[in-house]
């Protein structure tokens, strides 16, 4: 993609974006928004549609004969769905679990296209799901994985990471190759396909549902009254302080979902391109307090990451936001580095979901950190421990919401 065409998407994205969140007010993003709210209702039949379907069996899920528990929420990004996922598989692995994630790799490289196009030529069979980790080493990059599944694979030795859009055949690859006896489905909660066992639905307590409309005019993928379908909801970002509101809407939904409220709290700082085992790799969150700071990222929520750093006491001199899942070039970087050394800063700091997209060699010229996030359960610890001892310790299919 030329670099003139990729500013004109980034362009346009980033207006739609404006649009949906009411940052623009002029008569052309009015008739913009009436354009999208007529596709949020066309949207909005065609997921009632198809959750009808499967819930009148015309079109059937596949169950596989293991634990399923799905991850996913409502909404489209920003939830901080991926450290949930990550503890989530951690602690069934460390209780005994044969744990395989099935991400769909979201923005991954896909396979080049004289293959697929042979492949469909010849009819052969679909090729297996790619393999991020076996469980003892990782064996993809985030181009070809995607950012998150390649996250994941490096923190959670001993636990698979598969990458295929049918997770039906990247399950049954799961169970026949690896042996995999527990399946986390990632951002599965709209895959309808594999029969879950548990459903932990994410929901951002800073921006719950959006503008309340359903995509493209907001950033619900399925309705609010489909908070029904959890068995649990984790409520993320959490300040620890109550929200009646938002509370009371759970409950007029689903009554009998237990409410896990969580935060994403800073660990420490790890230093780009410096080996694992040099002093300088990690600092802890003291290193910021006082430090003159630049930023930069390329995620759904960026206000969260950089209200961070001005907590931990850094001088936030500047930070440059780019879209969610951005691939860096070149260009980008540099225009960042140069604005650092114009701004005097000590260091540059981004998040470790956009670290994994910068090449290894890359020359910064000065030291550039990542910020290392995991979550904390504040309420609900009982309840989360709960979901893992019954998977843990069952060999039937645990609870299930309705559909």
């Amino acid at each position: 993609m030329s670099s003139w065409l990729k500013k004109k998407l980034t362009g346009f994205e980033t207006y739609s974006i404006d649009v949906i969140f009411g940052r623009r007010e002029d008569a052309g993003s009015a008739v913009y928004a009436a354009f999208l709210q007529a596709l949020s209702f066309l949207f909005s039949g065609i997921v009632q549609a198809r959750l009808w379907l499967y819930r009148q069996r015309i079109l059937h899920d596949q169950p596989l004969g293991c634990l399923v528990v799905v991850v996913g929420n409502l909404t489209v990004g920003g939830t901080g769905k991926t450290p949930v996922v990550e503890k989530f598989a951690r602690a069934l692995r460390d209780r005994g679990r044969r744990v395989a994630i099935l991400s769909r790799g979201y923005k991954s490289k896909k396979p080049p296209f004289w293959r697929r196009g042979w492949n469909w030529l010849t009819h052969v069979s679909a090729p297996p799901p790619r393999v991020v980790s076996d469980g003892t080493t990782v064996l993809l990059d985030s181009e070809q994985a995607g950012d998150e599944p390649f996250m994941l694979a490096r923190n959670l030795p001993g636990v698979v990471v598969l990458v295929d859009k049918d997770r039906v055949k990247a399950g049954t690859y799961a169970i026949k190759r690896f042996g995999c006896d527990t399946l986390v489905l990632d951002d599965g909660f709209q895959y309808l396909p594999l029969k879950g066992s548990l459903n932990l639905l994410l929901v951002d307590k800073t921006n719950p549902f959006g503008n309340g409309h359903l995509l493209p005019r907001g950033i619900l993928r399925e309705p609010i009254k489909h908070l029904r379908r959890a068995s649990y909801i984790f409520l993320t970002k959490s300040d620890g302080r109550r929200d009646d509101e938002i509370e009371t809407l759970f409950r007029q939904h689903n009554p009998d979902a237990d409410v896990i409220e969580c935060a994403h709290r800073p660990q420490f700082l790890h230093r780009f391109g410096v080996a694992t085992d040099s002093t300088d790799q990690r600092q802890p969150l003291s290193f910021l307090r006082g430090r003159r700071v630049g930023a930069f990222c390329g995620i759904a929520a960026p206000e969260s990451f950089e209200k961070f750093l001005r907590d931990l006491g850094a001088d936030l001199r500047f930070s440059r936001r780019f879209l969610d899942h951005y691939r860096f070039g070149a260009e980008d970087l540099t225009s960042v580095f140069e604005e650092a050394t114009e701004k005097g800063v000590d260091c540059i700091v981004t998040t470790e979901k956009d670290a994994v997209r910068l090449a290894d060699d890359l020359a910064c010229p000065l030291p550039l950190y990542h910020l290392r996030l995991e979550i904390e359960i504040i309420r609900g610890a009982a309840d989360f421990d709960e979901a893992v001892e019954r998977i843990c310790f069952s060999e039937i299919p645990v609870r299930r919401a309705a559909t």
